[in-house]
């Protein structure tokens, strides 16, 4: 039985290395192959939802690797790199889009939610509080002798 057991964990764990995506790139240089990762990370494929390019199995992210590569190859740095992806498939491309008119409310937007939210607070606190300071706490003097008065009455019967 313990072998059935060992035998189905380790056909289930190859099975989903057998679905990652795997290429094999030759670098002239360490520092090609981390700019290379560094890129796969941070460019989003464009076919898949929310999904680096560096772990995505669609063909397109399969041929963006490709083109990484070539660029590297060329001698281009990371920012002409990305600059190239943005133009050819927009801000979306990247996780961390650059502050643009365009990109304004993404980057300030929850900011903007977050600090209406606190002035609504702060708003309903206050009227609150106003609201309570207007109603009196105590009994004036010509209340307290009236309720000692019912309260002697009832007392009495």
């Amino acid at each position: 039985m313990k072998r059935w057991i060992a035998a189905a964990v380790l056909g289930l764990s190859m099975a989903s290395v057998a679905h990652a995506a795997i290429d094999t790139y030759e670098f002239a240089k360490e520092g090609d192959r981390e700019r290379f990762r560094e890129l796969t990370k941070e460019l989003r494929c464009p076919k898949c939802q929310n999904q680096d390019i560096a772990d995505s199995n669609a063909p397109i992210a399969a041929d963006l690797r490709k083109e990484i590569f070539r660029m590297l190859g060329e001698g281009k740095d990371n920012q002409q790199i990305i600059d190239f992806m943005v133009d050819r498939y927009g801000d979306f491309v990247r996780y961390k889009p650059a502050l643009n008119a365009k990109t304004a409310l993404l980057w300030f937007g929850p900011a903007g939610l977050l600090l209406g939210g606190v002035v609504i607070i702060a708003v309903i606190v206050r009227r609150r509080r106003v609201q309570r300071a207007d109603t009196p706490g105590s009994l004036s003097a010509e209340e307290r002798s009236r309720l000692d008065h019912l309260l002697d009455k009832t007392k009495n019967d």
